[in-house]
């Protein structure tokens, strides 16, 4: 198997951190070969809830953004697959065993990702997204990509060849923008099985249908145009 390394950008994440590494740390498989949190300029006790996990690398990254963290931890980061994963989500217990199965069966993949399943959403909110997560499925086959960047695994080799992260991308269309590029050092797989649990903070501030619509925009302006919709985005914290 290959060896995982498991990358957390965190921009003031005091509240939700200790929950993401906690759910690692319990379904941390022998492959794991590290875990790391990337401090992006944060102002919060998040380096220091961190640096509370043993074994956990806490690494700082001044440049305030997405794609600075990224890369940071891409930079840093010993393993052959890179697993980033988002502050406020969570892994369930199959989630490296579906990157291990996936990866020993296709080598050459560049990358796979799956959906959000929202914890904190009431349930006719989760109804919802569900939906377009239906449609988000048959979406990656005609594009040939996608990625959901809080929940996504891609071989370092690949994010290397093609020079990592668009570090001039500020937020929206990061993820789209890599599952593009990805796709030229192999296939970028999107399955619905393989999903992770996240908070729903965005959608609850900005609202579900505002959320998706920026989302559609920023995911079709990267296919068709090679660059995000959205320049300017709101942390949600």
């Amino acid at each position: 198997m290959k060896s995982i390394s498991a990358i957390i950008p965190a921009h003031n994440e005091e509240k939700y951190l200790a929950d993401c590494l906690r759910s690692l740390v319990a379904h941390r498989p022998p492959n794991l070969c590290e875990i790391i949190v990337v401090d992006n300029a944060s102002t919060d006790a998040t380096a220091k809830i961190a640096a509370g996990f043993q074994g956990v690398k806490v690494i700082s990254e001044l440049k305030k953004g997405l794609t600075h963290a990224r890369q940071r931890g891409l930079t840093e980061a010993r393993g052959e697959l890179l697993a980033y994963v988002d502050a406020d989500t969570r892994i369930h217990a199959s989630w490296f065993q579906q990157i291990n199965e996936h990866f020993s069966a296709h080598p050459s993949h560049a990358a796979l990702s799956g959906p959000y399943a929202y914890y904190d959403l009431p349930r006719w909110q989760r109804l919802l997204v569900n939906v377009y997560w239906r449609l988000a499925a048959p979406t990656s086959l005609i594009t040939g990509y996608m990625i959901v960047g809080g929940n996504f695994v891609a071989r370092k080799d690949a994010l290397i060849a093609i020079g990592g992260f668009d570090t001039t991308i500020a937020f929206f269309g990061e993820d789209t923008n890599i599952a593009r590029r990805l796709k030229k050092s192999g296939p970028v797989r999107f399955k619905r099985k393989f999903f992770i649990y996240s908070s729903g903070r965005r959608l609850a501030g900005e609202g579900i249908l505002l959320t998706a619509r920026t989302y559609v925009m920023n995911f079709l302006s990267e296919v068709l145009w090679h660059r995000p919709f959205t320049k300017k985005y709101t942390d949600v914290r």
